[in-house]
């Protein structure tokens, strides 16, 4: 059973890693390409999109990592894996404290409303999701070497 939760785990925040790396180095710079308001409006459609769908990963994803510390807490690599929820744990206070706010604002602009330094912000966003990327790659990597 252990094995599986391990396997589960470890795919679900895999999962999750591929789809915030792909934001910054894919998604973002199809968008920039969009001619006009439209990069705008995609931002905002996909800061509702994810508004709604990565609070759940991002917890689920760490109380499957608590649950496999504390059913693993006799094997070897129990260690790594408590240092991944620690990690996820920073990836979820950086993304309430500092993603979240400025994505809330983003959400709800349009071409007619938006801030005169929207893109300002949105380059801000960037730079904190770069951050929260490197740390949810760490976390991954920590839980890749508990299963070796």
């Amino acid at each position: 059973m252990l094995n599986a939760l391990e396997v589960i785990t470890t795919v679900v925040v895999g999962v999750m890693v591929g789809v915030e790396f792909a934001v910054p180095f894919f998604i973002n710079p199809i968008i920039k390409a969009l001619p006009e308001d439209s990069g705008q409006l995609a931002r905002a459609h996909s800061g509702r999109l994810g508004g709604a769908i990565m609070p759940f990963w991002y917890i689920g994803s760490l109380v499957l990592v608590a649950i496999w510390a504390v059913a693993g807490r006799h094997h070897d690599g129990t260690a790594l894996v408590v240092t991944a929820g620690a990690l996820l744990i920073v990836s979820v206070l950086l993304s309430v404290l500092v993603l979240v706010p400025i994505n809330n604002r983003v959400k709800a602009w349009t071409p007619e409303n938006r801030p005169a330094d929207w893109k300002e912000q949105m380059h801000r966003w960037d730079r904190w999701h770069y951050v929260r990327v490197a740390v949810i790659v760490a976390a991954f990597a920590f839980l890749a070497a508990a299963l070796a």
